[in-house]
């Protein structure tokens, strides 16, 4: 029986490719072998099927004939069309002459995937969510800044039973090291009243917990503008947008960082240090592998917290790119010769 890629995966055979994806990230982070010394080679075993279930899954054309022959017909055991005129594959045999054997390098496809997730997020100028303020009536300001005003013309609805309630909203942009930490944000608004005896600016504290993501929203019931003459008011909603950082990315629990390094360094090992999203502190990374363009190195533990348990944190990942010298002298050149092997 062949290998069920999706069981290797942990999801469904109706995965979508985003669902294939995650999938992907979660089981390599799971099985990397620098998070499993005391069972490395069970892990470089499962590491390396991960990455065959991926390349398979990932690809239209290797997984609509997964999907229909399986891992034997995929790998060229399973029985050709038919050729009809032409010399095209008829009927419902395999492709002619197609077969797949998995030849990529397990550590490179990790590395590739990381480094894209962290390039995608630093391929803007600044973050998309920097400055939504100007959206929204009076601006997004903090208890210092100004007040929020309400009146945007989304008070209500007018529906079959009267009046629907519809809540004001607006984005709140938080730094990476606030959704890391927790903090509490006081936000001041202004809103309007007809029948209502309330103040007509309230403050509302926003308290974000560790490990709160991008999206979570945050509900004030009845504190925006009352809704017509109907004595009932708007809700607040905050929503809860992450600032683009400048040392880290994001992906789900886990963080990404990536480092230039020099090619000496790469060949001989290194040490560095990095500021820590928790206050006043440092990580300080050792790295005694020789590191290649496909190297990855996985700090377990050092990621997000989790927002249903602070205590539990995701992984930091970090990649590499290596800076070679600009020009070697040709007395380095033949000294490199004698020492560095070749092959």
């Amino acid at each position: 029986m062949g290998k069920d890629y999706y069981a290797i995966l942990g999801i469904g055979r109706n995965a979508s490719q985003d669902e294939i994806r995650k999938a992907y990230r979660h089981s390599a982070l799971k099985w990397h072998p620098d998070k499993n010394q005391d069972n490395k080679e069970e892990a470089e075993s499962k590491f390396k099927d991960i990455a065959e279930a991926y390349d398979v899954l990932s690809d239209p054309k290797k997984k609509g004939i997964y999907d229909q022959f399986g891992e034997e017909g995929l790998k060229g055991g399973g029985p050709s069309a038919p050729e009809g005129a032409g010399g095209e594959a008829t009927g419902g045999g395999m492709p002619s002459g197609f077969s797949y054997q998995f030849s990529g390098d397990p550590n490179d496809m990790f590395a590739r995937f990381f480094k894209d997730s962290f390039q995608r997020s630093h391929s803007f100028g600044s973050s998309p969510f920097d400055d939504f303020g100007g959206l929204f009536g009076g601006g997004m300001h903090g208890f210092m800044g100004g007040p929020m005003g309400m009146g945007m013309g989304m008070a209500s609805d007018a529906g079959a039973g009267g009046q629907r309630k519809r809540p004001a909203t607006f984005d709140l942009n938080c730094s990476l090291e606030d959704l890391y930490n927790g903090a509490t944000r006081k936000m001041k608004v202004t809103r309007t009243s007809t029948t209502l005896r309330r103040d007509p600016a309230t403050v509302l504290e926003v308290n974000l917990k560790p490990g709160w993501k991008a999206g979570t929203k945050v509900t004030f019931a009845s504190e925006g503008d009352e809704i017509g003459n109907t004595g009932q008011a708007q809700d607040v909603v905050f929503v809860i947008r992450e600032q683009r950082h400048h040392i880290y990315t994001r992906d789900g629990s886990n963080l990404l960082h990536h480092r230039p390094v020099p090619l000496v360094d790469a060949l001989t090992g290194f040490e560095f240090e990095i500021p820590s999203l928790e206050k006043d502190k440092v990580l300080k990374i050792r790295v005694k592998d020789m590191v290649t363009p496909t190297y990855t190195k996985v700090i377990k533990g050092k990621g997000m917290p989790s927002s249903k348990d602070p205590s539990a944190k995701g992984d930091l990942v970090v990649t590499f790119d290596i800076i070679y010298p600009h020009q070697v002298s040709d007395s380095a050149k033949e000294q490199l010769k004698k020492i560095l092997p070749r092959n």
